[in-house]
């Protein structure tokens, strides 16, 4: 549809440059790090290049009616990970939106007195991010603490088409322990073995001079192979998709959002890790129609499905990826030739996506972790659980408290019934019940409508 108009889009971006850290290569466990200056200047400069492409009116892909200087909070939605990389995913997001919306005197405000007063540093716009803790929040983080997952991985460590490659390269990875300073030159570890060199070869000018390219181009070909078949599954609804699937409800609802002509949503943005990439790339074909894309996507790219409508007909996307420093490039999905349309899209991904922190628990076997616990308890009804939302901390508490209280009741009962103390009423006057304070939401505004209430199969681990 070349002539097709822009109603909205929906962008996933990757954190920008930062230091080293290491993941546990079962369950992804991460160490936290910290965003670089060269991190938040690439975040800075994709903010400027998105800008000039969705909010320049003389752009041919220009958002209609979107707002081009003022940031208009009801037009645009943004959330960044703030999990397993610590505030490198986060602050990248921060550093994004100075460049999307960058200072401008337009910010500023008329007083009673006719006077006018621009925002500090020439009028700096303070975008809000909801920061999407793992701990209460599933949707950009569905990997971290999921069983099946990490059980997932493991076949994988132990499958014949990992020893066959491991025996191929056996003669590389036995050469660079040189490299690592110590570290674990083994194939399974060699999600670090790459960050490190990486890391080391773009900070450390005694590594990269020592350093051959095609070392480092092996190691990253290594990697590239190691994530993939760890974040991707021959099912659209397998476990090795986790990443994806999570985030999905996020990326289907801001679809759906920015194609509705009464919704004011215009932009819907994720600032997230590079595991989630793979999954989309494989749940959506590009990977296998676009070997390049079967591999860990560089610092600060950015995927970009735009809704595109032409004469009221039915609204269509198309998916546009940028590579890190590359230019933006169109990869059309499911197999289709061209734009696919958002109600096929939907049809396809709704199914997949793990749109509660319930359906997360069932998926991933957790009964302890990320709030699981709570839909374990006996006071749930099961028929509610299914279709629950993500239990708060104050939730959660209260469930406990409940539990125990009844546990002391039933008890007394029995005491009673035995003889061997006798219960009496108790006057209203009595002591109050405590009241936990709410816990404190990270998030500076809330994400309506997040969740789509379906369950999604659950199937079986296939690896590609």
């Amino acid at each position: 549809m070349a002539n097709s108009a822009i109603a909205g889009v929906v962008l996933l971006i990757r954190h920008g440059d930062r230091q080293g850290f290491y993941q546990d290569p079962d369950t992804y466990t991460a160490s936290s790090t910290a965003i670089t200056a060269l991190g938040a200047k690439q975040e800075y400069d994709l903010g400027q290049l998105l800008r000039s492409i969705y909010l320049n009116k003389t752009s041919p892909s220009y958002i209609n009616d979107i707002s081009t200087d003022v940031f208009q909070q009801s037009q645009v939605r943004i959330q960044a990970d703030a999990g397993g990389e610590g505030g490198v995913i986060f602050d990248s997001a921060v550093a994004m939106t100075q460049g999307l919306w960058p200072n401008t005197t337009a910010f500023n405000t008329t007083l009673a007195d006719n006077s006018t007063v621009v925002g500090p540093m020439g009028g700096y716009q303070y975008i809000p991010i909801g920061a999407v803790n793992p701990n209460n929040d599933v949707s950009l983080e569905g990997w971290t603490s999921c069983g099946t997952f990490t059980q997932s991985t493991d076949e994988f460590y132990d499958s014949s088409e990992f020893a066959v490659k491991e025996k191929e390269a056996s003669a590389f990875l036995q050469s660079l322990p040189k490299y690592l300073d110590g570290r674990n030159a083994s194939l399974e570890n060699m999600w670090n073995i790459f960050d490190y060199m990486n890391v080391n070869n773009i900070h450390n000018a005694t590594f990269a001079k020592n350093t051959p390219p095609e070392t480092l181009a092996q190691a990253r070909a290594l990697a590239n192979w190691h994530e993939y078949r760890v974040f991707s599954d021959a099912s659209i609804s397998g476990i090795g998709n986790i990443a994806g699937r999570t985030v999905l409800p996020s990326v289907l609802s801001g679809l759906k959002d920015v194609a509705n002509a009464t919704s004011p949503v215009k932009l819907v943005i994720n600032e997230i890790a590079y595991k989630p990439f793979l999954s989309i790339f494989n749940m959506t074909g590009v990977a296998n129609t676009y070997p390049e894309l079967a591999a860990i996507v560089d610092y600060a790219s950015a995927v970009a499905l735009e809704v595109r409508t032409v004469d009221g007909s039915e609204p269509v996307v198309r998916m546009n990826f940028k590579n890190g420093t590359e230019n933006f490039k169109t990869y059309n999905m499911l197999g289709e030739q061209s734009d696919v349309s958002l109600l096929r899209l939907l049809d396809t991904f709704s199914p997949a996506a793990i749109n509660n922190t319930a359906q997360w628990c069932s998926t991933c076997s957790n009964q302890a972790d990320r709030g699981c616990a709570a839909f374990y308890s006996t006071v749930l009804d099961p028929a509610r659980t299914s279709h629950g939302h993500s239990i708060s901390n104050v939730g959660a508490g209260f469930i406990g408290a409940t539990v125990s209280l009844a546990l002391v009741i039933i008890l007394l009962l029995v005491l009673s019934f035995f003889g061997c103390m006798s219960i009496k009423g108790r006057s209203s006057t009595g002591a109050g019940i405590s009241r936990r304070r709410p816990a404190q939401r990270h998030s500076s505004y809330e994400l309506e409508n997040r969740w789509e209430e379906s369950e999604p199969p659950m199937e079986g681990k296939g690896k590609v």
